[in-house]
């Protein structure tokens, strides 16, 4: 072995020094994912004066394709690109996104006549930029969790670890940008905000970039012939890049289209649904049958959870912004901020969470009970906003009440997220583990919209005006008494079928929480 090799391939607190260049890959380019999220209602109400039902669709219909596009960047990965080679295409696009994003063009402004003047140029780089980041975390996001993975060998017990520590990377960043980028735009103008969002993410193209000698040629395209074999004229690696970016004029105008979106997904969910359907009743394995019912079942409720969890950046964020008392102890915080309370309380009560798993031994709560008591903590969550709004008569609600919603939040969201992907690679067949795990994401995406559609019970008619404080807070009391029901009581249910799925299990349970 030679010095470099040997350099290359030393450890790092017990890791290979890979992990390390993955993590703070991934930390710039959460920071730019979220620092452009945390943004985004308020740059859509604000600037451009959408209506809130407007803002909401548009944030559904680009968060469902977001969650959507994976499934077909991770396919094109492993049967032609490769993680390396997906990852940086991913990354290019997504800088390019980001910083057009920083291009605010003329405000939007309401005349005499109530008429609102938009700068239509400005919103057309905008959409085709959502696009570009849409893609872009396509070809990203899900390989980037997978090379990860290849950096350990089978059956190397660091690999959890690993991926706790990459875990960490993604909400540092996502702690860092909502502070950061919400201040930059709140302060200093949208484009600072979004622009700040880009520079992370050219930071972390560059750190992946420089990192390659550290991979140990992992994640590289497993057949060089089939990649480098033309098809009219063009190499198949070639040809791929040049169909994704023509494919950025369909996604820019289905961002803009949300019908379209969402019939997609009624179509995908159903059509998913049936096959699967099909698939467990024709295996002759009862034991294979049970197992996907049980998944299914899983996945239903799941959609649930992220559809109250995920009105965080909708109708959490201008709740935190119209409602919430922002001076605390004399200083004025921004509403932005609050989102970072989700990363904050992951990065601090993830290992008490990890301790508490392994110290409650075979009292272990199955993974039907973990996912039943994140859908009631959600709910409650949402409980604690109730009753701040009804105990606080006239004026704004106080921040500690929203504080504990983020709180309940995550605490839920680590019931069930850590437990969610393990989930579906043990109950899937070995044939449709690939075609579950795109199920999973596009039941993601599924809530993603489900969740702008209830966001919309809080609208207010408030373009171009200061909102109405008192008829805001019945908006938004209305919108969280319903998803506190929601949460409660599928949460409750849930819980009383928990018996029926760990049975449907067949063991497999035992193995997830071992």
């Amino acid at each position: 072995m030679t010095t470099t090799e040997s350099k290359l391939q030393k450890e790092f607190l017990g890791h290979p020094a890979g992990l390390y260049i993955m993590f703070l890959t991934e930390l710039w380019e959460r920071f730019s994912f979220y620092g452009m999220k945390a943004l985004l209602i308020f740059y859509l109400t604000k600037y451009h004066l959408f209506t809130d039902d407007a803002s909401y669709v548009l944030i559904g219909s680009y968060a469902a394709l977001v969650y959507a596009m994976p499934v077909l960047g991770g396919y094109l990965a492993d049967r032609y690109l490769g993680f390396r080679k997906a990852i940086i295409f991913g990354a290019i696009l997504l800088v390019c996104g980001h910083l057009g994003l920083a291009f605010e063009g003329n405000q939007a402004s309401v005349a005499s006549n109530g008429l609102i003047t938009q700068d239509n140029f400005a919103l057309q780089v905008f959409y085709f930029s959502l696009a570009l980041i849409i893609l872009g975390v396509g070809f990203l996001k899900a390989n980037i969790s997978s090379l990860v993975g290849e950096l350990y060998e089978v059956g190397d017990r660091r690999r959890d670890s690993g991926f706790t520590i990459f875990y960490m990377g993604i909400n540092l960043g996502a702690f860092a940008a909502t502070f950061i980028c919400g201040w930059l735009g709140e302060n200093y103008g949208w484009g600072y905000g979004f622009g700040a969002a880009g520079l992370g993410m050219v930071f972390g193209l560059l750190t992946f970039i420089y990192g390659r000698p550290y991979y140990l040629g992992k994640g590289e395209p497993k057949d060089l012939e089939k990649l480098n074999k033309r098809v009219f004229g063009l190499k198949t690696e070639h040809l791929i890049y040049v169909l994704s970016i023509l494919s950025l004029v369909l996604i820019w105008q289905m961002v803009q289209r949300h019908t379209v979106v969402e019939w997609l997904l009624i179509v995908g969910i159903v059509g998913s649904f049936v096959a699967i359907f099909y698939f467990a009743f024709s295996q002759p394995d009862k034991v294979v049958r049970d197992r996907l019912m049980a998944l299914l079942l899983l996945i239903i409720f799941t959609i649930v959870f992220w559809a109250l969890f995920e009105q965080a950046y909708g109708s959490l964020n201008l709740f935190a912004d119209r409602v919430i008392d922002l001076n605390i102890f004399g200083w004025e915080i921004l509403a932005p901020y609050f989102l970072s309370l989700n990363s904050l309380f992951i990065i601090t009560l993830a290992p008490v969470f990890a301790w508490l798993w392994i110290k409650m031994g075979k009292y272990n709560p199955n993974t039907a009970v973990k996912f039943g008591i994140a859908i009631l903590l959600v709910g409650l969550g949402f409980g604690v906003l109730v009753f701040g709004i009804n105990i606080s008569e006239t004026g704004k609600v106080a921040a500690i009440f929203l504080v504990i919603t983020y709180l309940f939040h995550t605490m839920g969201e680590l019931c069930l997220s850590p437990v969610g992907l393990s989930a579906v690679t043990k109950l899937s067949p070995g044939k449709i583990v690939g075609f579950m795990m795109g199920v999973w994401f596009l039941a993601t995406a599924a809530s993603e919209y489900l969740a702008v559609v209830l966001a919309q019970i809080a609208s207010v008619d408030s373009v171009g005006e200061v909102v109405d404080l008192a008829k805001a807070k019945a908006a938004y009391l209305e919108l969280f008494e319903l998803l506190f029901i929601i949460g409660v009581v599928s949460g409750a249910l849930l819980l009383a079928i928990s018996p029926l799925i760990k049975k449907l299990m067949h063991g497999v349970d035992r193995e997830l929480n071992n």
